[in-house]
């Protein structure tokens, strides 16, 4: 978004742009990262012949290619890249443009040691690794809008050219001096004055206040313990510091071409880049994600961040990269069994990508990635990964109706970087080993498995869509999401708050005069202390027979227990067993239309489970599908009135059948279906429903 256009103007242009690039691709995005750049040019119509026969329409282009492209300060080596766009385009085959400021040259290292990022115990992050830089550089900033500007004085107009794929997985924290100076003019235009910044981080404990401004820097590496509002607001401005990068290139690009999208690529749970606040600057949200094939669970991970994804700007994003089979990072990369690939591509789509891209096309013959899987592996094409990934770029026009289609839900789930990072990067809580993403997908994992479709929202969402929100263990709330949510329960919504959430601010102090003080009001009571739970040590919970607990008798819960203290809220369960045993250990509130309920302690999965899909229950909210096993996963997406069912068996042994909540087509078989289809193992369907 340019500083003279509204943020409601941005995404309407966000969406003019995508639409566009689907208009230009006639159906769903198949490709992935192509570096020519590592071979000869008598490799290169190969690949496009290639690339024909897989049905590949988008690549992405020139992402590592700094030094290929500019060898020497100021001097530009275009004519390769001429040829292998002029090349792609005579196939048919459109380009996503990078710019490749992620990956510096060793000129710009060795010229400007400076550009280098210095690490949080002081050491330089050397040459030779990636990332090689701090975002905060001045010389830094301005090689990166010089290469950039290269590009798109060159490239802008060229046929091929169908997106703008800025720097890749941004990522770099830097503890430069020049890193102190960008976080003090930060600190200046969000606290104003010195004295509004010691009261923001109560310095006033441990003697810290500051009288110049000068003696504000970035902090290092903690030898013992460290202000958790420092902390908690070095996270932001490192967040904002990567953002500034990416603006700077993006509008750029924009200056030479206005009407094809400009995006970068996130990452999954990727704490150093705040993407609600990163998506409103993208035309696209943009994902690189690589599920474990070793981990049978890791599709639960998967469809969370999908539907993180796809809820960041409310819109269709875009599968950036994936891997066709293994990867090599973790200490052992599995393969993707037969079928892993293309059930995994297809649960994408059905949270509400309209792209299957890869990393990457060939596979490298040498550096750190050279047994990271391709499209076209080292063993060409007689590799039984060649033949999926043909099979599926040739199958993916069957379901080009889907294309730009919504997908609608009734319950929503928090997820916040500023309440992760307040959980999790700061120090002296009454336990400090939070899993945040962790306790997120607890909390999704029993509404994924019972075929819910869900939204997440931040602290700035609109609540008023939903029926139901969940908001697990938000210890950081700021005033306007107390002030939003107490609106949102008022008329009428149903909210499920898990323990340790409402108890500090925004600058990471205690609200006062009692523990959850933001949510106070909201839960019925109040908590005067926290018991984390000893190694080990569970106790037991009875539900009291309120709403549709009173049968099921006691519980587990472990981790974690609020004193609680009963106020307007009625209780719903008690601690059996333990310290507070007879206490409460569940309230529910009633709030003008709504109500909340609030879980003091971590219940067992099953017994959170039953408590999630009872409140969904008694808000009307429906699921899916019915009847269908955990592994089964059901989507939803819409478009013109059309109703698309997305149908994934995960499970890699057994097949699956599934009742249908309408009559369609199956668009991957052809077949009309009625009651039920049976998926096989790592099956899939997508079924139209029958317009009346």
């Amino acid at each position: 978004m340019t500083a003279t256009g509204s943020a409601a103007e941005a995404d309407a242009s966000g969406r003019d742009r995508m639409d566009a690039l689907r208009r230009r691709l006639g159906g769903f995005a198949f490709g992935g990262d192509y570096n020519p750049e590592q071979w000869d040019s008598a490799v290169w119509r190969e690949d496009v012949d290639l690339m024909r026969r897989a049905g590949v329409n988008l690549v992405t282009v020139g992402v590592f290619a700094w030094a290929a492209l500019e060898p020497e300060p100021g001097v530009f080596t275009f004519e390769w890249m001429d040829e292998v766009l002029d090349l792609l385009h005579s196939a048919g085959i459109s380009v996503d443009l990078a710019t490749p400021t992620m990956a510096p040259p060793a000129w710009l290292s060795q010229n400007f040691p400076e550009t280098l990022p210095m690490m949080a115990d002081g050491e330089t992050f050397g040459f030779g690794n990636r990332l090689h830089y701090d975002p905060s550089s001045p010389v830094y900033r301005e090689r990166a809008a010089i290469i950039t500007r290269a590009l798109a004085e060159r490239y802008s107009g060229h046929p091929a050219l169908a997106m703008w794929h800025i720097s890749n997985e941004y990522g770099p924290t830097a503890y430069n001096e020049q890193s102190s100076v960008a976080f003090r003019a930060w600190l200046q235009r969000r606290y104003g004055s010195l004295e509004a910044l010691n009261d923001a981080w109560y310095t006033r404990f441990w003697s810290q206040t500051y009288t110049d401004w000068a003696q504000v820097d970035v902090p290092a590496v903690p030898r013992s313990w460290m202000n958790p509002a420092r902390q908690l607001d070095f996270k932001r401005f490192v967040s904002d510091a990567l953002l500034e990068c990416f603006v700077a290139e993006r509008d750029i690009v924009r200056e030479y071409r206005d009407d094809i999208p400009v995006v970068t690529n996130f990452m999954r749970f990727y704490r150093n880049a705040d993407y609600w606040k990163w998506a409103r600057e993208e035309d696209a949200v943009a994902l690189d994600i690589y599920p474990d094939p070793g981990d049978e669970d890791s599709w639960v991970s998967a469809a969370l961040n999908f539907d993180l994804m796809r809820s960041l700007k409310g819109e269709p994003w875009v599968l950036m990269e994936q891997a066709a089979s293994a990867v090599s990072q973790w200490k052992v990369n599995n393969v993707k069994r037969p079928g892993m690939m293309r059930a995994g591509s297809y649960q994408a789509i059905a949270h509400g990508s309209d792209t299957v891209l890869y990393f990457q096309w060939r596979a490298s013959r040498g550096g750190h990635e050279r047994f990271h899987s391709a499209m076209l592996p080292h063993s060409g094409t007689a590799s039984r990964t060649w033949g999926e990934v043909e099979a599926l770029g040739n199958e993916l026009p069957l379901i080009k109706d889907a294309l730009g289609s919504s997908a609608p839900a009734d319950v929503a789930v928090l997820f916040d970087w500023d309440a992760w990072w307040a959980l999790t990067e700061t120090h002296g809580l009454p336990r400090n080993d939070f899993d945040y993403p962790g306790l997120v997908t607890d909390h999704y994992r029993p509404l994924l498995e019972a075929h819910h479709a869900v939204d997440f929202v931040s602290f700035d969402s609109d609540l008023s869509r939903y029926r139901m929100l969940v908001i697990p263990n938000a210890y950081l709330v700021p005033d306007r999401f107390v002030e939003a949510l107490t609106r949102y329960v008022e008329g009428g919504g149903v909210v499920v708050c898990s323990f340790f959430s409402g108890v500090v601010d925004e600058t990471n102090q205690v609200r006062q005069p009692a523990y959850p003080g933001g949510l106070r009001t909201l839960i019925g009571g109040y908590i005067d202390e926290y018991l984390p739970a000893r190694a080990g040590e569970t106790f037991e919970v009875q539900f009291t027979g309120a709403a549709d607990d009173g049968a099921a008798g006691a519980v587990t819960a472990n981790w974690w227990q609020d004193s609680v203290h009963v106020e307007s809220a009625t209780v719903r369960a008690v601690y059996a067993s333990g310290l507070l045993q007879g206490r409460p250990a569940m309230l529910e509130n009633t709030v003008g239309e709504g109500r909340v309920v609030y879980l003091g302690t971590r219940l067992e999965p099953a017994a959170l489970t039953r408590v999630l899909l009872g409140e969904a229950q008694r808000s009307g909210i429906r699921a899916l599908v019915t009847d269908a096993p955990p592994t089964v996963e059901a989507t939803l997406r819409e478009a013109d009135g059309v109703s698309f069912l997305f149908l994934l068996n995960h499970s890699e042994s057994h097949a699956a059948e599934v009742r249908l909540p309408f009559e369609g087509h199956d668009l991957l078989t052809g077949a009309s279906v009625t009651d039920a289809v049976t998926l096989g193992p790592l099956g899939v369907a997508v079924v139209r429903a029958v317009t009346p």
